[in-house]
């Protein structure tokens, strides 16, 4: 069915223009129609339509008018026989392009082999790649089974270059140690011995809970890879996609078929990935392992030591009214005695010693406490496992200032080796590094007299500060791990090519080469909205600046409530009416059928042996079970074909992370393509992002319990990023609870892959810090946030001495933004920019530089350059109505899709099951899936209903404003599983869900 097009497009492409319009000249009627349609289809799509279908009418009716024949002429055009087949000839000639001959087709092979497929091995992309050097070779697109054996061609041949290359550098010991380590090993990882059979079991396993056990086997498996002696850049020219391809292949086959079914290089090329990528991913899990549990000893040392001043702590009350007394008393008789005159005032000698006890539980008695705590309860359960740990990894730092941590470091693994645990001090003599080492709170207990009463440096205490002070440098990346993939050198998450491609890349984020130039384009909007805001002010109702004010200077009064919808329930109504409760496994089967969604789906491995209708049932099974959370077992035992062995071999094997995403990304766009306009209005710009928080089985290493979810259990987040009009999801992310929302709402913005152009994201507080604003702004989309404590916002100024330009807004002014600091660091925050937008990095990755605790310059002009954004953003808010009901409305679309969440992941009270992080994101995009399924049938069926004579005009404005495909008054998520693929909704096609006429009065 061919999509519609509108005006711009018709011009752009539908036009006949130049000499075009002479190789129309002597033809007449539909021959001359025709021709006219099959020349600038091709000189659009580089090949011919195959039929009349494939025309939009738009297209044909503007095209007609250009050759004066009328459209309907072209149903008397000949599609087959000799006239087509000369008119097609004439049209290669014209536009100079030739028949794909067997010849191209081998050198179109060779050409993907070498310059696409060693790094690409996603079909469409490829596809992608292939299409557009055959119009850049003037070779016909061949036809659609043809493309597809020289894909296949292309892939193969490539890969069997790669492997080559691969096993040809991997020594002759390590190939023998990699084969052995499969020789043996059992198919069931479950049923494996204790032996050497079980160590590639183990190796491919996750890891579990927040311990020194979990510890201890995360270091066990590390060391094996290690001794296995791949070299460090045995994959140093592979293309990151191509090697996670060959990862997930060793990951999911049986050791079986790595023996038997690959020849000697593809099992060893394949082994040396796992083993590789393994060795990166369980250097990172050692980090967060560091990470997590130096803040679990703080944490719980915190605790144990609030809940002992607290259950000791006589607190004293009405403290004003005491010193009001006392200094009463003692101004009435300065010169008599304290005992005779303070004491009596204050309510004895007992309230005053109360006061005293409780000063000095405040402050460093209060920190010292807890670092003693802190320090036992390192001492007598985690110090070896620390130390086991640092001493498995190799840390480093690009900055002179955090030496002496490394140093440190080096010290406390000396130690290790050359004494014991018994010895209590480090030697006279000995170079201990304090300065930026050691916390303040722990400077007073790091010396201790000896025997000879001489002041040493105490170990354990020492260790604890080293501890402390890494995990802060760690997770701003300042300190890096050699080996690591999410915590490396962070120099590799910036593009490398970025100076040979600076004036590019500046291009892509439309941003000016000059720093002046860019910083003077915000300090004037930054003025113009400053000023707008201050000549409003006066005739803002709703807005107020106030002096003086606690609460803060800005006095905002809500917004009256919009009007109730008043016909969306009696829509919905009807909606159920023609169609009834319809289950949600059908409307997952009708999407899939309509959209070809499945297609994302391809074997991890080489062999793809399943029939394509078993294949589609089976994975349509699997969504819904992992969607709902019912669970594998549970949906096998359902009314179709397919045991549970069935469907876990078929999960194996084709579900993965990456294809999920892909199938979420195509019922988006068939989704957009498939609203009219007449409804929903022209495509929006704008998502809304939140987090909601899933419980989630905790024998892992990410969930976590968090402050904000107290009724909660430990759990993760989902982080959706919604359309702000039509409720469709773009994105989605498994966060740990205490993740940044920032990095979270910029990943969504920049990754969600679909079809929608983003331009606004609307936040809550949690996700509109000054980062947040200062990125966004270099990356090109506006940040929209509702926040909480509006109040107290502070309003920057552009520069000294111009807040006499807004004395209206002077109460809420503050500093001037330091435009110096934005001008010496443009360069590397557009890099970082860069980095984002390329992917060179997560963006979780990229912005851990940017915290409080980093002394990186870029930071501090990230922060001014939020600063500035910030407040262009709030005079701009504060001043539109209509922009805060824009807000608030965007954020209640992604509340109301958290509020479908639990209605359709309703198994096992909607817990993630599972201690398999990637388990977890499978039931998360599983979830996506199925509300945009639902989002995409109910769409249709809107449109159906609205397209009745008995709907026109019957909607106002209230009720288009409340609109939304989100809603599940006509879907059962529940009862018995029955797949039938045959049995369709009565849905009319997208081009007959036209607006009807008002009935004539």
């Amino acid at each position: 069915m061919p999509r519609e097009i509108d005006e711009d497009e018709l011009i752009e492409h539908w036009t006949l223009i130049g000499d075009e319009l002479g190789q129309v000249a002597g033809k007449r009627g539909p021959t001359r129609l025709g021709f006219a349609l099959l020349l600038k289809f091709y000189t659009r799509h580089g090949r011919f339509p195959r039929g009349r279908g494939e025309l939009p009418d738009a297209a044909v009716d503007y095209v007609a008018r250009q050759v004066g024949v009328a459209a309907p002429e072209l149903a008397f055009y000949e599609w087959d026989g000799r006239t087509v087949e000369y008119h097609r000839a004439q049209v290669r000639k014209f536009l100079g392009f030739r028949e794909c001959t067997v010849d191209d087709a081998e050198k179109l092979a060779v050409w993907l082999a070498e310059e696409v497929c060693q790094r690409e091995r996603r079909v469409e992309r490829v596809r992608e790649e292939l299409l557009t050097h055959c119009r850049d070779e003037g070779i016909e697109q061949p036809a659609a089974g043809r493309i597809g054996r020289i894909i296949g061609s292309g892939l193969r041949q490539a890969e069997k270059t790669l492997v080559a290359r691969i096993a040809g550098r991997i020594p002759a010991d390590a190939a023998a140690r990699m084969s052995a380590l499969v020789a043996e090993a059992h198919d069931d990882e479950e049923t494996a011995g204790e032996d050497g059979r079980a160590l590639f079991a183990q190796i491919r396993t996750d890891p579990g809970n927040i311990s020194l056990n979990t510890t201890r086997e995360e270091i066990a498996k590390l060391t094996a890879i290690r001794a296995i002696g791949l070299p460090a850049n045995v994959f140093a020219d592979i293309a990151p996609k191509v090697l996670a391809g060959w990862r997930d292949r060793a990951a999911v086959e049986a050791p079986s078929h790595l023996r038997d079914d690959h020849s000697e290089e593809t099992k060893l090329t394949l082994l040396a990935a796992l083993l590789h990528c393994r060795g990166r991913e369980i250097t990172d899990t050692l980090v967060d392992l560091l990470i997590a549990t130096v803040h679990k000893i703080n944490a719980r040392a915190e605790r144990r030591v609030v809940d002992e001043f607290v259950a000791d702590l006589k607190r004293v009350s009405g403290k004003e009214n005491i010193l009001f007394r006392i200094t009463e008393a003692a101004v009435g008789d300065p010169d008599g005695v304290v005992r005779d005159v303070v004491f009596p005032a204050a309510g004895g000698v007992g309230t005053l010693m109360d006061l005293l006890a409780e000063y000095k539980t405040k402050g460093n008695a209060f920190r010292q406490h807890k670092q003693r705590v802190f320090k036992a309860s390192y001492t007598n359960h985690y110090r070896a496992g620390l130390i086991e740990l640092i001493d498995a990894l190799e840390f480093r730092s690009h900055n002179t200032v955090h030496r002496p941590v490394l140093d440190a470091l080096e010290l406390i693994k000396r130690y290790r080796v050359e004494t014991t645990h018994a010895t209590q001090y480090y030697a006279r003599g000995e170079h201990v590094p304090v300065d930026g080492v050691i916390p303040a709170d722990l400077a007073e207990l790091l010396h201790r007299a000896d025997k000879r009463g001489r002041q040493r440096v105490q170990r354990t205490v020492y260790e604890c500060g080293v501890f402390q002070t890494l995990r802060e440098r760690l997770r701003c990346k300042e300190i890096w791990v050699v080996g690591a993939e999410k915590w490396r050198n962070p120099d590799e998450d910036l593009p490398a090519d970025f100076e040979a491609k600076r004036t590019e890349n500046y291009a892509a984020l439309r941003k000016p080469t000059s720093a002046d130039a860019f910083v003077d384009e915000v300090r004037e909007e930054l003025r113009a909205e400053l000023a707008a805001l201050h000549d409003a002010l006066p005739r803002l109702d709703w807005l107020d600046v106030k002096a003086g004010r606690k609460q803060g200077a800005i006095v905002l009064t809500p917004y009256d409530a919009a009007p109730e919808p008043r016909n969306l329930r009696r829509l919905k109504q009807a909606v159920r009416a023609r169609w009834g409760v319809v289950p949600l496994l059908d409307m997952l089967t009708e999407t899939a059928l309509r959209t070809g969604c499945l297609a994302a789906f391809t074997p991890v491995g080489t062999r793809g042996d399943l029939d394509p209708e078993v294949l589609a049932e089976r994975l349509l099974l699997l969504i819904y079970a992992y969607g709902t959370n019912t669970g594998v077992r549970a949906v096998a035992a359902g009314d179709h074909a397919h045991s549970e062995d069935d469907l876990r071999y078929t999960r194996r094997r084709y579900m993965t992370v990456p294809a999920c995403r892909e199938l979420a990304r195509a019922i988006a766009n068939a989704t957009f393509a498939a609203r009219q306009s007449w409804l929903w209005g022209e495509g929006t710009t704008a998502v809304a992002s939140d987090s909601t928080h899933f419980t989630a089985y905790d024998q892992n290493i990410f969930t976590e319990w968090h402050s904000r979810y107290r009724r909660g259990k430990r759990g993760v987040l989902i982080y959706w990023t919604v359309e702000a009009k039509g409720s469709m999801a773009v994105h989605s992310q498994l966060l740990s609870c205490s993740a940044s929302e920032v990095h979270a709402m910029v990943e969504g913005a920049m990754r969600h892959g679909t079809d929608m152009t983003i331009e606004a994201n609307h936040v809550d507080s949690h996700g509109a810090s000054f980062i947040g604003f200062g990125i966004t702004r270099l990356l090109g989309f506006d940040l929209i946030a509702r926040f909480k404590q509006i109040n107290q916002m502070k309003l920057y100024l552009p520069d000294k001495g111009t807040g006499e330009a807004y004395p209206l807004l002077e109460p809420a002014l503050t500093r001037p933004v330091r435009w110096d600091l934005i001008g010496q660091q443009y360069d590397p925050m557009i890099k970082y920019a860069t980095a984002i937008r390329l992917g060179t990095a997560s963006t979780e990755a990229i912005l851990r530089r940017f915290t409080r605790d980093v002394t990186h310059p870029a930071y501090a002009a990230m922060l001014e350059l939020g600063r500035a954004q910030r407040t262009i953003f709030l005079a701009r808010w504060l001043r539109d109505r209509d922009l805060q009901r824009e807000t608030t409305a965007a954020l209640n679309v992604v509340e109301n899709y958290n509020g479908v969440n639990d209605y359709i992941h309703f198994g096992k009270s909607g817990e993630l099951a599972s201690n398999r992080r990637e388990e977890q994101e499978l039931s998360m995009l599983c979830l996506q899936i199925l509300q945009s399924s639902l989002g995409f049938v109910n769409t249709l069926m809107l449109q159906d209903i609205l397209a009745e004579a008995e709907w026109a005009d019957v909607l106002g404005d209230a009720d288009r404003r409340g609109l939304t495909p989100l809603f599940t008054s006509n879907m059962n998520p529940y009862g018995e599983i029955q797949l039938d693929t045959s049995r369709r909704l009565a849905l009319g096609d997208i081009t007959d869900q036209q607006p009807a006429e008002p009935a004539a009065e």
